[in-house]
């Protein structure tokens, strides 16, 4: 099988150009937004954004997976900047802002759950997975339970994304997600 091409530097701006605007737009709440829309605001023609993206669905679909890409890789700076106990209590806020963002992707991300994409699945693992690391090295470093996984963390958190419809919600999603830091700094070293 021939190795594909890298992408010319204008071509990768195009792309990128793209996913900005598309989730800029997406946020903003213009969840309609159509190809030409996006194209034009992105300073390209159509048919450029049908070169990087086949079909409108495409484009929303990178979009999150750029999102979940950016918070994933979040958890490793996080412990390489702070103590694994503060770090993770980080990354827990910045899965409250990422739910803010999937509320304001939420129309345009129906358009691709009907379809077989394995997109949410492959979020929820990458989240999970990164919550896990987070964990573990809390757990190691004494100042975190040991007794809970990311999968588990990642479940209490999404009674947080079912708040999204009611106003003022992000306030009370990060009052629980300090609950839950709370919780699971709570007798880390001996959390019976």
């Amino acid at each position: 099988m021939p190795t594909a091409r890298p992408m010319r530097a204008d071509a990768r701006r195009n792309r990128e150009t793209l996913l900005s605007v598309a989730r800029q737009a997406f946020l903003d709440g213009d969840t309609d937004a159509h190809v030409e829309d996006i194209a034009r605001r992105a300073g390209v023609a159509v048919g450029t954004l049908y070169r990087h993206f086949e079909t409108r669905e495409a484009l929303i679909e990178e979009v999150w997976r750029s999102e979940v890409d950016d918070l994933c890789a979040s958890a490793d700076t996080l412990l390489d900047q702070h103590a694994p106990h503060e770090a993770l209590r980080a990354f827990l806020l910045l899965l409250v802002d990422h739910a803010a963002v999937g509320k304001g992707m939420s129309v345009a991300l129906e358009s691709i759950m009907a379809t077989d994409s394995p997109v949410f699945d492959d979020a929820r693992t990458r989240m999970a997975d990164a919550l896990t690391r987070l964990l573990a090295a809390g757990h190691a470093a004494g100042t975190v339970r040991g007794d809970i996984s990311g999968v588990t963390l990642l479940r209490a958190l999404g009674g947080v994304c079912a708040l999204r419809a009611a106003d003022g919600w992000i306030d009370e999603a990060r009052q629980i997600a300090g609950l839950l830091f709370d919780g699971l700094r709570r007798n880390a070293t001996n959390p019976g």
